[in-house]
């Protein structure tokens, strides 16, 4: 297993992490067979952003044999009210919410104490400037938190955390549906010695965040580096061709300030093909050759989240709100986190009047209008 150092900190944290979201339907005596795993494996990195009581202690009763083992990445702010995770700032709520998550991982502390999602530049703005990044700061002092993280899905808040010397990790959904603005072509790996700002197929602004995160040596982990799945098929890619674990990974591990990938995984099986990765050949690791050699129709009538749709005279973000159908809608149910990512933004697909600007600057020639109509149903909003 290979490490990276966190910034300034003394911590290394191991390239594949485990993100245990996926642990709720999970026996006490599974939890404990991946995490002993991940431990034999040497996977260091936990990341518990889920406020399932269940989840919580079933974690503690398998980490806590092995603490010292485990760098934590511990979420402030997500919060279990009547049955249900919800995100809050209320600190009525927020500070049970984080003792309980201390308490039921048997531990006094985690290493990272993450800011729990924030998607608007907005909310982003008030938590700094109010009592939760007090209660923030006063966890620190006490070395409850030993450094400060935060996650986030928008990389507009990416930049304005990177620039915050407070926070030293940010944890951020990135893969190359999410990432880049097709057509690509790539030449070559996306390496830190080779970057450049007008490296073509990546969003402007997720070139400034990577830039600003080497600038001011802003670690990054990632999320959601397989799009919930998305890209490991071809029916639901956005590219009409599936990639492999090891080519999500290897594009995660490749951006500019990145230190892992906390994959989510059901099993030992799911985790042994994240594992993989570090056995993997360069052509097994080669994501060029599948994204430049996608058929180019590929492209047409697919939401690839480019930002080409905006400004919407509403203020509504449609390439989120098309990234979150799309990551919806793969589920049977939508998932809690989803709804809550959904429910959390400014404006919402019922807001749409369907005046269909955003389609006439659509290059790839989505029927925007249908997936707000769509999008609406789904999430009830």
């Amino acid at each position: 297993m290979k490490y990276n150092k966190i910034g300034h900190t003394n911590y290394e944290v191991s390239e594949i992490g485990f993100g245990a979201e996926w642990m709720a339907e999970k026996t006490d005596e599974e939890v404990e067979k991946l995490v002993r795993y991940c431990e034999k494996e040497g996977v260091n990195l936990l990341d518990c952003w889920m406020s399932d009581p269940k989840v919580r202690s079933s974690l503690g009763k398998a980490i806590h044999k092995n603490r010292k083992h485990w760098i934590i990445q511990g979420h402030i702010g997500s919060t279990w009210q009547k049955g249900q995770y919800v995100r809050t700032r209320e600190m009525a709520k927020v500070i049970p919410a984080f003792e309980d998550l201390l308490t039921r991982l048997q531990t006094d502390y985690v290493e990272f104490g993450m800011i729990h999602y924030v998607d608007e530049v907005e909310e982003y703005n008030k938590i700094m400037n109010n009592e939760f990044i007090d209660y923030v700061r006063q966890l620190k002092d006490k070395k409850i938190i030993h450094h400060i993280g935060l996650s986030t899905h928008n990389p507009e808040v990416g930049l304005l955390a990177a620039d915050n010397p407070e926070i030293e990790l940010i944890m951020i959904s990135l893969n190359p549906a999410f990432d880049m603005m097709p057509p690509v072509v790539l030449d070559d790996y996306f390496e830190n010695d080779n970057y450049s700002e007008d490296l073509s197929g990546i969003q402007p602004i997720r070139s400034q965040l990577y830039q600003k995160c080497l600038d001011t040596d802003t670690a990054i982990t990632v999320m959601k580096g397989y799009a919930g799945g998305r890209l490991l098929n071809k029916k639901d890619s956005p590219f009409e061709v599936a990639l492999t674990p090891i080519q999500c990974i290897h594009y995660a591990l490749t951006r500019p300030s990145s230190k892992s990938i906390l994959v989510g995984v059901n099993n030992i099986k799911e985790l042994d093909d994240a594992l993989k990765y570090q056995t993997a050949s360069e052509d097994e690791k080669d994501f060029s050759k599948i994204l430049t050699t996608a058929p180019k129709h590929s492209f047409l009538g697919k939401c690839t989240y480019c930002g080409h749709c905006a400004p919407c005279p509403l203020e509504i973000n449609i390439a989120m709100v098309n990234k979150l159908y799309d990551l919806a809608v793969i589920h049977d149910e939508v998932p809690p986190s989803i709804q809550e990512h959904y429910n959390n933004l400014e404006s919402h697909a019922s807001d749409c009047f369907g005046c269909k600007k955003c389609e006439s600057r659509c290059p790839f020639g989505v029927e925007i209008i249908e997936i707000m109509k769509k999008a609406s149903v789904l999430f009830n909003k």
